[in-house]
This record gives C-alpha cells, sequence and structure tokens, in this order.
C-alpha cells in the first residue's frame, strides 16, 4: 500500500464518540418522538450521556428540539444534521471497508507463506468479522479449511485485528511483523 493511501486511512478512520453521534442521529431521525431513555437503551449508555450528546448536537445545529407537552419532547434532525449524518455514515462505511482490505491482506501473506511451506489446509481460531474474512480469503484461495482442531494442521489465529499463523510444532508467525517469528 503506497504511503499517501495509510495517511488516508488514518484521517478517515471513525471515532466512537462519532460512531455514537451517527447512531444517535439514525435513531432520532427514525423515531423522533424517542425519549432519552429510549435513546440511551439503544446505545448502551447513561441517559447522562444521551443527555450531553443531545445537547452538543443542539449546539452543532445537527437537531431541533421541540416541547410536546410538559415532560414530552420531539426530536427533529435538521439539514445540517442530515448532512452530518451522511458524512459520518461514510466514514463508517469507509473505516469497515479499510479494515477488510487490510485484514484480507495479512490474510493472504499469512496464507502464501502457509502454502509455500507444502501446506493446502489450515485451522481457524477466532471469532467475529475479522476471522470471516479470513474464512473468505481461505475460500478465495482455494485452502481447505480444517474444522476439527489437528495437532498436523497449522492454524491462523486472530486475536483482536491481530493474525498469527502457527506451524505444527513450530511456533507462531505474526501478521503484523512482516513474517518474523514471535
Amino acid at each position: 500500500m503506497p504511503a499517501g493511501k495509510q495517511v488516508d486511512t488514518v484521517q478517515k478512520d471513525i471515532s466512537r464518540q462519532e460512531v455514537r453521534d451517527l447512531r444517535l442521529l439514525a435513531y432520532i431521525e427514525d423515531s423522533p418522538d424517542t425519549t432519552q431513555a429510549d435513546l440511551a437503551g439503544q446505545l448502551g449508555v447513561a441517559v447522562g450521556t444521551v443527555n450531553w450528546h443531545v445537547r452538543r448536537m443542539v449546539t452543532r445545529g445537527l437537531i431541533k428540539v421541540s416541547q410536546l407537552q410538559r415532560r414530552r419532547l420531539r426530536y427533529l434532525i435538521t439539514p445540517k444534521g442530515i448532512a452530518e449524518k451522511t458524512r459520518l455514515a461514510y466514514r463508517y462505511a469507509w473505516t469497515g471497508m479499510a479494515l477488510y482490505r487490510t485484514t484480507r491482506a495479512q490474510a493472504q501473506g499469512l496464507l502464501s507463506q502457509l502454502r509455500r511451506s507444502g501446506y493446502e489446509e489450515v485451522c481457524l481460531d477466532g471469532d467475529g468479522d475479522v476471522i470471516d474474512v479470513c474464512r473468505l480469503t481461505c475460500i478465495e484461495m482455494q485452502l481447505s479449511i480444517r474444522v476439527q482442531k489437528d495437532a498436523r494442521v497449522p492454524v491462523l489465529r486472530v486475536a483482536g485485528d491481530r493474525l498469527s499463523l502457527e506451524y505444527p510444532d513450530e511456533g507462531r508467525i505474526g501478521g503484523r511483523g512482516g513474517g518474523a517469528k514471535d
């Protein structure tokens, strides 16, 4: 990957706060009569956190709040809020695709090394989206995936976003360090 692309990747990564803002804007757009308690439940945060986000969004002009009844509010997303939601959705999708491309490239490198070592099958160990990308990469590279662990078959292990390849009785080769043994 060219150096310019890596800088681009860092600049487009989406923060947790931006993901929360995106989700909050989406919920408000879908349900303008929702309560802060409902929003807190949807986001998995405290009502006070939602209140802070809502006030910040009102200050930024992303949403407007109008009173329906004495204790009922209606949240309306403004045109500026729609534009921000669109921008955040783009960044969210871009970040997901960047993770996919990075993971796929790492998996391809490790699996090519595995194949050069004479292996045509691999066990996968891990869970989540990253292991799913590894599974698809194995299929793309026409490598057999061993469901049951076998001491004679290498293991492609996922821990968080880190990939490593463990050969039978030989140890681990990392996906981040250019193939050096850990």
